[in-house]
């Protein structure tokens, strides 16, 4: 199985075609159009299955699914983290729970970012608690923002998810410490001096086992499309 996480930064109908080469079982798309909007070109590979979430026609969280893979969605829109959904992902070799993650909400004051998505590890817990379980998405978050007194920031996040058995695919892959990644996924304002990691694939321990591959598209490839870079993971089938 291959998924594809990637803020496209809007109109994906017009850089659908920039992942065609990928083929990707599975892609996680925050930023995304409604479906409405979500035309292909003639020749384009269609999705089997789709959702959407958002409340913005232009610019909410898409996930598409290819081939043999289906999705259900769980729960959806919940009022305080609508852009955070649990998935059921079968039809394929693999079967799980993926939460799509745009962690975006300003109406929040509480915490329009990270916290949103610690927010919703405490909501489903039982979710992770019974797994398998990937998350992926744009968190917008980092260790190097982290904020001592403030409850679920992104370290406490990392932490958190350990407990479930949960884990950062590209820091596990590449060895890496949360802070201090050595491949960004984001470029403020497209900029290549202005490199940040804010978009992650964390997966529980059985996922983890079988994954292949994973990278991180490069500034000189793909800024032309999005300020973000996308995060390609490949999993072997189950035995």
């Amino acid at each position: 199985m291959k998924l594809v996480a990637w803020n496209c930064n809007m109109a994906f109908r017009k850089k659908a075609a920039a992942l065609a080469a990928e083929a990707a079982d599975i892609l996680v798309l925050p930023e995304c159009e409604c479906p409405d909007r979500l035309q292909f070109r003639d020749g384009e590979r269609l999705p089997s299955d789709s959702a959407w979430f958002g409340s913005n026609p232009h610019k909410g969280l898409g996930v598409l699914a290819y081939g043999a893979y289906r999705l259900r969605v769980l729960h959806q829109d919940h009022g305080l983290f609508r852009t955070i959904v649990p998935i059921e992902v079968t039809g394929g070799p693999m079967s799980f729970t993926l939460f799509a993650v745009w962690a975006n909400n300003p109406s929040d004051k509480d915490g329009a970012y990270v916290t949103q998505v610690w927010k919703a590890v405490q909501h489903y817990e039982q979710l992770f608690r019974k797994g398998p379980v990937l998350l992926a998405g744009d968190f917008n978050s980092n260790s190097i923002w982290d904020r001592p007194r403030r409850v679920g920031n992104h370290s406490a996040l990392v932490q958190r998810l350990a407990g479930y058995g949960i884990h950062s695919l590209y820091h596990r892959h590449y060895a890496q410490e949360h802070g201090k990644e050595l491949h960004p996924t984001h470029y403020l304002y497209r900029h290549a001096d202005k490199p940040y990691h804010l978009d992650y694939c964390f997966a529980s321990n059985t996922l983890l086992q079988r994954l292949d591959s994973i990278r991180v598209g490069v500034h000189h490839e793909w800024s032309a499309w999005s300020d973000h870079m996308p995060l390609i993971a490949e999993f072997r089938d189950a035995d």
